[in-house]
């Protein structure tokens, strides 16, 4: 009996190692910004009377002054905006009170494009360079207005490792940004951890189908983004959508 037992439990170990062996999602991707499509994502500017900017971003926003001061956003994160000269600006991006990223952001002569170079910190060590370029949809003068991605530069593109824990579940890790969410397919949540995270973010996860998987992002209980991941060959491909937003950004992975 005990041998029976134990024939049993070697094999189950078995063939759990084969599933997550064979899991076509399994390894390291890394971003091909050629193959993606950053194009429906919007950022919108507001002036309000009270001498505040609002800005606006997958559906959420936040206030800020150009006064150099930290200001909470719905991430979880801080921004911090100072004023450079009347079409330049400087936003410090903050998580748990440490910087992560640099933003300069500029506005051409004619008020027409808007660029954003953006300097992230690694938890690799050192830093990675995007630059983000948006076209004016509407409003003005100055930063108050609709603006779109037009398109997105990286020096080093992101890498996402997948690994299949047996056949219930997988860890997700932002190999650059330092963050990691381990979960079961089972929807429920588990915290997202690491220092690219502000406290109270989670992800849950299910499968839909051999080939794919769904992750909805949530920040303290409230849903903020749901994103499927499905591979094909030697290309995982992520469409995510903000839940307070109808955009869709498509994310092109290719296996390293």
């Amino acid at each position: 009996m005990q041998k029976s037992i134990r024939a049993a439990i070697v094999a189950a170990m078995a063939v759990a190692g084969l599933v997550a062996a064979d899991a076509p999602y399994a390894g390291k991707w890394k971003i091909n910004p050629g193959k993606s499509n950053f194009g429906e994502t919007t950022v919108t500017y507001e002036q309000m009377a009270g001498g505040e900017m609002k800005a606006t971003i997958d559906g959420l926003s936040y206030t800020f002054k150009t006064d150099g001061k930290d200001y909470p956003t719905p991430w979880g994160t801080t921004e911090t905006w100072k004023t450079i000269d009347a079409n330049n600006w400087e936003d410090i991006s903050k998580v748990n009170g440490k910087i992560t990223g640099t933003n300069t952001v500029k506005l051409s002569a004619d008020g027409k494009t808007l660029t954003v170079d953006s300097k992230m910190m690694q938890a690799t060590g050192g830093e990675s360079n995007t630059s983000t370029v948006f076209q004016r949809v509407s409003g003005g003068p100055g930063l108050a207005g609709k603006w779109k991605t037009k398109n997105v530069k990286m020096s080093a593109p992101g890498v996402l490792e997948v690994t299949p824990k047996g056949s219930d579940g997988v860890a997700l890790s932002y190999v650059n940004e330092g963050g990691m969410c381990d979960a079961k397919f089972d929807g429920k949540d588990y915290p997202a951890t690491g220092s690219m995270w502000p406290s109270g973010w989670t992800c849950s996860v299910s499968k839909a189908g051999d080939f794919a998987f769904d992750v909805t992002w949530k920040k303290d209980g409230k849903g903020l983004y749901k994103s499927s991941f499905t591979v094909s060959g030697k290309t995982l491909t992520e469409s995510s959508t903000p839940m307070g937003s109808t955009e869709k950004v498509k994310i092109v992975y290719d296996k390293q």
